[in-house]
């Protein structure tokens, strides 16, 4: 008799190569492509996870040859590429399948000329048709990218094969209305299952180890409720300012630039329920319902568990930053946030009752984001005269950049005659326990897409899901009106404001 399959596997694929496809790269003269995407095609060329007749067309407005977009691309490697210096053998095979298409984002006539070009290219490379279309652009510019993707053409939806996907990168949307609108937009042209909504977050090793560690260690997996964890602190620091940027920071802020996306996936993977099955839809299911049981946050409340603020002039790291308000580009009455604190519970039966706390912001002592799950104490304090640390609670803490790696908090005994209790740390890192440089989290993303693997991309469901919550935020924020906001000093880990959002309930923030 043969044993049952197991669901959890079902979705697990072993290490294979993607079917031979061209990737084409709209906004190709841009940063994305030179400094992530470009190298991350060419690492996985180098680790043999790619087809040798994989090809890539960079399209931009800017009339560029293919010699010279090529020659830009081995830059881009030779600085940015993990694996370094880039293997002159190799890159005289592997740049002959990159080429460069100019033409405007709204021109149909460049669409027809795309279409004529990639099917010159497969015929040239021997590939069937394939595609994966990359939105590196400005978001303004999705809609009518997809929309001349359709009208040209050059998307199959059909049938699987020859297979199209578009990949879309963040910000998608700006609000809920906006998601849904661009949601609206892109399913006109593709099927939901041809479009990979990118955050880059979701390649991190560390994020996703987030659900191995959950979901494989059965040490670990009944401890991670409301019966054991007192309270969840999830940490999304940067110690750069907005450098420069103030024109685009100023219409986005740190709640949309970093909580709806990134941390919000961190959120939903530390929170969620164990899929049914390892598969793309089943994972995405258990996501959409954490960010369904956000407890909305009641109408005149929301200063009761939101705090932002801006940042002011002061040193990160012995080096001095201006503060935010002296930044070119930014209004002299502006309310943007730079750092946000957020209070918020989960209304569902694991997370019951339990406060999750969520910090971003810009100028921070350090950069860093972990997860950090702080446990009840014993239900009886024997060790009460055991020294100050004696009632410190359990932490399991999560760092997810830099120093990718796991640590527990637990009391012991110091050696001497005395009964005295202090804390140390369990510690796990990636780099001295593999002895391997993990691959760069665009490698994992662009090798899944071609796989045809969505686990670790956004589905449209989800997207507006956690727009919903943000928007509530944003629209409490507007109906205020002009008002000052609080301010912390560069350098320091944020506003009195955000000690006292925890302070209430007898917590305080960890020093990561």
């Amino acid at each position: 008799m043969s044993a049952a399959p197991n669901p959890l596997r079902a979705g697990l694929h072993e290490e294979r190569l993607p079917e031979p496809c061209t990737m084409v790269i709209f906004g190709a003269s841009g940063d994305l492509t030179r400094r992530k995407l470009m190298p991350a095609i060419y690492s996985l060329a180098r680790d043999r996870l790619l087809p040798p007749n994989l090809a890539v067309v960079g399209v931009a407005r800017k009339p560029i040859s293919d010699p010279d977009f090529r020659k830009s691309m081995r830059a881009g490697c030779d600085e940015f590429a993990r694996r370094r210096p880039v293997d002159p053998q190799l890159w005289q095979s592997f740049e002959s399948g990159i080429f460069y298409h100019q033409g405007d984002f709204d021109d149909a006539t460049a669409y027809e000329r795309l279409k004529k070009r990639l099917g010159e290219i497969d015929q040239q490379r021997g590939i069937a048709g394939n595609r994966v279309f990359y939105l590196a652009t400005p978001p303004e510019a999705f809609p009518k990218i997809i929309a001349c993707l359709g009208a040209g053409g050059l998307v199959n939806r059909k049938s699987e094969r020859p297979f199209t996907r578009i990949i879309v990168e963040k910000p998608f949307g700006t609000d809920l209305a906006s998601a849904r609108a661009l949601n609206r937009e892109v399913t006109q042209v593709a099927d939901e299952s041809q479009i990979y909504r990118i955050d880059h977050y979701l390649g991190k090793e560390t994020v996703q180890n987030l659900l191995v560690f959950r979901f494989a260690n059965g040490i670990f997996e009944p401890l991670w409720n409301q019966k054991y964890v007192d309270h969840v602190q999830i940490t999304g620091a940067e110690a750069i300012g907005i450098e420069g940027r103030g024109a685009y920071f100023e219409h986005a802020g740190i709640l949309r630039d970093m909580v709806q996306n990134h941390l919000f996936q961190i959120v939903c993977l530390t929170a969620m329920e164990p899929p049914v099955a390892w598969t793309a839809d089943e994972i995405r299911d258990e996501k959409v319902k954490v960010l369904k049981a956000l407890r909305h946050i009641p109408k005149g409340e929301v200063e009761t568990y939101v705090v932002r603020a801006q940042y002011r002039a002061g040193a990160v790291a012995g080096k001095w930053l201006r503060g935010y308000h002296e930044e070119p580009g930014v209004a002299p009455e502006s309310t943007t946030e730079t750092y946000v604190g957020l209070k918020f519970f989960l209304d569902n039966w694991r997370w019951a009752g339990v406060p999750f706390y969520l910090r971003a912001g810009k100028a921070m002592p350090k950069k860093v984001t972990e997860v950090a799950l702080h446990f009840k104490a014993a239900p009886l304090q024997l060790f009460r005269e055991a020294g100050k640390h004696a009632a410190e609670p359990n932490v399991l803490a999560i760092r997810i950049q830099p120093d990718e790696g796991i640590a527990l908090k637990f009391g012991s005994k110091v050696p001497g005659s005395t009964m005295e209790i202090h804390p140390v740390n369990m510690e796990f890192r990636y780099g001295t326990s593999f002895g391997t440089e993990p691959p760069e989290a665009y490698e994992r993303l662009l090798l899944d897409c071609m796989l045809g693997d969505a686990t670790l991309f956004i589905r449209g469901d989800e997207t507006e899901a956690s727009w919903r919550w943000i928007t509530n935020i944003h629209q409490a924020w507007a109906a205020e009106g002009p008002r000052e906001i609080p301010a912390y000093d560069a350098g320091t880990w944020g506003p009195p404001e955000a000690e006292q959002l925890l302070a209430r309930d007898g917590h305080a923030w960890r020093r990561p």
